[in-house]
């Protein structure tokens, strides 16, 4: 399922909601009550919906730190390294210099943007979405003297919708309705 989902979606969408094939029932059922009280404690629970088959019903990890709360968050972060590491080692050795800096930051920004149009990360352009910062700065004599290179990257990952929330009112003028 979570191989599914990666190729249909990518990581940054949550292995969660999504039908496990080939399983035929569960031997315990478990009530919307007893999942309301493993969510919060972050076990993702597989439950039967009648109609709907047999679902993977939460993406938690276990991290106490609100950042990194979500699965999926955490996979889009550690596919995100990993690609940022292969895609840039042909960076050692090279001069440490500002063309390097430049052409590093350019294939970071090429990469993320890739990342972005994909639908994971938030921002509806993509200086919202992310940011990659490699200049004099943060590469001072000192650390260029000692042979480091420093590539700063923040994201801005999409979480996901775990409640959903509509509000459904009556008013003299007829129905409305809001999400």
């Amino acid at each position: 399922m979570w191989a599914r989902s990666d190729e249909t979606r990518g990581v940054h969408k949550a292995p969660a909601n999504e039908v496990l094939r080939g399983v035929i029932d569960l031997e315990t059922n478990i009530t919307r009550g007893e999942h309301d009280q493993l969510n919060p404690v972050a076990v993702n629970c597989i439950r039967s919906f009648p109609g709907q088959g047999i679902r993977v019903w939460g993406a938690r990890t276990l991290s106490s730190d609100p950042e990194w709360r979500y699965l999926n968050v955490r996979r889009l972060f550690n596919f995100v390294e990993k690609s940022i590491l292969d895609g840039t080692n042909w960076v050692v050795f090279e001069p440490n210099d500002r063309f390097l800096w430049g052409s590093v930051r350019r294939t970071i920004m090429m990469f993320l943007r890739r990342v972005w149009r994909s639908g994971a990360l938030f921002g509806s352009t993509p200086e919202e979405a992310f940011f990659v910062k490699c200049d004099e700065e943060n590469n001072p004599p000192e650390n260029r003297d000692a042979g480091i290179l420093t590539v700063d990257v923040g994201i801005a990952p999409v979480k996901p919708a775990e409640f959903i929330v509509f509000r459904v009112s009556q008013y003299s003028q007829g129905a409305a309705l809001e999400e």
